[in-house]
């Protein structure tokens, strides 16, 4: 494509990133992005090493009786992962927390609710009421573009919170995303999960505080409990931490995927998804791999086939030729789960894309003679 007067976009030279990315991406003078630069930092590091330093930074919280750790679980391969890192590699004994959104597929529920048996631990399932989810759900794209902000919001606050009304000061996530993904960090840093991180990166800036007032779909703060993060003075109290396991592990989901099946009987998705090719991700949120991200697709002009590329690329199970023909199978494929949203929030067709396109970014889209979207695709690059 060649039209002068579409906006610029640039792919990364090793993977298939774009600089539209909705995550922070730099590229070096040979065009390498710096998730891909940071990715690369994984092979010169020394990981027993670095599991021992986490067996030190552990060591005090070990305790002769109840809970050592929590760790927020949605029942995916990296949630199986990451019990396993902790009880196997660390020997603490963890409680399980889960925020229930509502989305779950089937297999993705089964996954979750069988983790307490396979692990031998406990597990609180968080579960707000449904019409609020609903009303969260609308509310949440309108404001910002994101059905699934009650569900991220969820996810980043019940574990920290339980743990601060339990006094267990120690929480376990998986890998740190914005890293992971876009390079934000160094490996050789070693962030830890916050507040700041929590709003800024997991919640785009937006907080439970946002979600009240509103005349069209009103929510009242008192319904908002489940989403509120532990106070700055109950921080304190409890000397609460999240650490992040990808700092200290080479993180690869492919390599989780295949040992939790193995050892725990962890089951992927019966069915391919409809815009990605992997069927081992995100099986808690049917929305993750479906309508939340043909929204990203709306918004950024690249989809989860894009983000699993990468990945795959990065960590040498695909080239990127054969990245470059996943976007371009999967990126633009409008979901059949849709439909089920729009049942669920009872809106049209209509008002989804009236909605969707007042978020479509100036830096990827434009309109051509016909008034259709249209944006720089990598394979015309």
């Amino acid at each position: 494509m060649n039209d002068t007067s579409l906006p610029p976009i640039r792919w990364c030279s090793r993977c298939v990133y774009p600089s539209s990315s909705a995550i922070p991406l730099g590229f070096n003078e040979q065009g390498v992005c710096t998730g891909c630069q940071v990715h690369e930092q994984k092979k010169g590091i020394d990981w027993k090493q670095r599991l021992d330093w986490l067996l030190e930074e552990v060591e005090p919280y070990r305790r002769p009786s109840g809970y050592e750790c929590v760790i927020g679980v949605s029942g995916g391969k990296d949630s199986y992962y990451q019990v396993h890192f902790v009880k196997e590699k660390l020997g603490l004994n963890p409680l399980l927390v889960t925020y229930n959104g509502n989305n779950f597929l089937d297999v993705g529920w089964n996954n979750m609710m069988r983790m307490r048996e396979v692990f031998g631990v406990d597990h609180i399932v968080v579960s707000p009421g449904i019409d609020l989810l609903i009303r969260m759900n609308r509310l949440g794209f309108r404001k910002c573009g994101d059905m699934n902000w009650q569900n991220h919001c969820g996810i980043f606050t019940q574990p920290m919170k339980i743990a601060c009304q339990m006094n267990i000061p120690l929480v376990f996530w998986g890998e740190h995303g914005w890293t992971d993904l876009g390079g934000m960090l160094s490996m050789h840093d070693f962030p830890e999960f916050t507040y700041r991180y929590r709003k800024d990166q997991g919640l785009r800036g937006y907080d439970w505080y946002d979600f009240t007032g509103d005349e069209e779909d009103p929510i009242r703060e008192n319904e908002l409990e489940c989403f509120k993060y532990p106070s700055d003075e109950e921080v304190r109290k409890v000397g609460l931490r999240g650490l992040f396991i990808g700092m200290y592990d080479p993180w690869d989901a492919n390599a989780h995927a295949d040992l939790v099946m193995k050892k725990y009987g962890w089951q992927p998705s019966p069915v391919p998804f409809e815009r990605t090719y992997r069927t081992m991700s995100n099986l808690d949120d049917r929305y993750e791999n479906g309508v939340h991200d043909y929204l990203k697709y709306v918004k950024f002009g690249y989809g989860r086939a894009t983000d699993h590329a990468c990945k795959d690329i990065r960590s040498g199970y695909m080239t990127r030729a054969e990245g470059i023909e996943m976007v371009r199978k999967y990126d633009h494929v409008r979901p059949s789960d849709l439909d089920y949203w729009l049942s669920y929030v009872d809106r049209t067709e209509d008002w989804f894309d009236r909605i969707a396109d007042s978020f479509r970014s100036p830096k990827v889209w434009a309109k051509d003679a016909a008034g259709q979207w249209v944006k720089r695709n990598i394979w015309d690059a």
